[in-house]
């Protein structure tokens, strides 16, 4: 199925690098903007510690030209939300003949809607929070109380409402009574046309990076997200102060071989290759259940994958250039 970090602590970039020139792309127009660019800008960096030839560029109209004039021999792609998540530029970046770091754009579509996903995690296996997903025409056509009562009814209370394809946290929310739903609903529909409802399940919130160097994909240590206010929000997310992680999370022996093991055969089940990040629900016995799986992870000075890496002891320069020469050897 894999390996974990602690099995392979040493990371080696596979070939020479020095005379690779790669391209980042940040920022596009999701939501998750300004958060792109964070996480592009520290991408950048890392590489250039690392001695890489490495230029940032925004997915815009001049994306094209510029990489018909001057083709990188890898590209990262930094762009959260739709954007660089929904399979549309991996498959661009194929058309043109310019590899990528991270799964291909099937993965990606596949990764990027939660229902769709969650049906694929759900056949293989793997534990899931039962769910419904509500486009915005059926709520409104089928009438709204008589829907929720039904989802109330079937799933129970709590729930989790979030949009069935976006991140960051935008959008979601935590319901514990009735009353609470409809306006859930409403913020979901503010960002995505469906929502997903999920049954709540509680216990700790943990993220579980997979990154593959050439040798198979390994889980580096799960990282325990603390919310102050107890929902792992967009605030919670990017606000200083608002969020507490530990790394590795506070997991026994057996439970942390378990998440490593759930994130490993998510990564595997959705056909994901080089990096991705399994979010989870480790509930009161032990058990996680995977939320979600991001093919394109923050990379920001609060984000997982990054402090996943740190917490396995690596070099984040090191590790992403690895994924870089590996990316590199795709090309045409």
């Amino acid at each position: 199925m894999g390996t974990t970090a602690a099995d392979r602590p040493e990371v080696t970039a596979p070939g020479n690098t020095d005379d690779l020139h790669v391209l980042v792309l940040a920022g596009g127009l999701s939501y998750e903007r300004d958060v792109s660019l964070r996480s592009g800008r520290r991408v950048l960096d890392a590489l250039r510690s690392v001695g890489m030839d490495v230029e940032l560029r925004d997915a815009d109209i001049a994306l094209l030209p510029a990489l018909a004039a001057d083709p990188p021999d890898a590209v990262v792609i930094a762009l959260h939300g739709a954007t660089g998540e929904d399979g549309s530029l991996r498959g661009v970046l194929d058309l043109c003949d310019v590899p990528y770091v991270g799964c291909d754009a099937r993965a990606s579509r596949l990764a990027w809607d939660k229902p769709s996903a969650k049906a694929v995690l759900r056949e293989a296996g793997i534990p899931t929070p039962d769910w419904v997903a509500l486009p915005h025409d059926r709520f409104s056509e089928l009438g709204a109380v008589a829907v929720l009562d039904r989802i109330v009814d079937r799933l129970g209370l709590p729930l989790m409402i979030k949009p069935a394809q976006g991140g960051s946290g935008l959008g979601a929310a935590v319901v514990r009574d009735s009353a609470s739903l409809p306006a859930a609903m409403v913020g979901c529909f503010a960002y995505g046309s469906t929502a997903l409802v999920e049954r709540y399940v509680a216990g700790m919130d943990v993220a579980v990076s997979v990154i593959d160097m050439g040798d198979g994909p390994q889980a580096l240590p799960a990282v325990e997200i603390v919310p102050r206010n107890g929902v792992y929000d967009y605030a919670a997310r990017y606000t200083a102060g608002r969020t507490t992680w530990h790394t590795p999370a506070r997991l026994d022996a057996d439970a942390a071989a378990r998440v490593a093991d759930v994130a490993l055969a998510a990564h595997n089940a959705l056909g994901l290759r080089d990096l991705s990040r399994v979010d989870m629900i480790v509930d009161a016995a032990g058990q996680p259940h995977v939320l979600e799986v991001n093919v394109s992870p923050g990379m920001t000075e609060t984000s997982l994958l990054p402090l996943a890496v740190s917490a396995a002891g690596l070099d984040f320069g090191r590790v992403l250039s690895a994924l870089v020469a590996r990316a590199a050897t795709r090309r045409p």
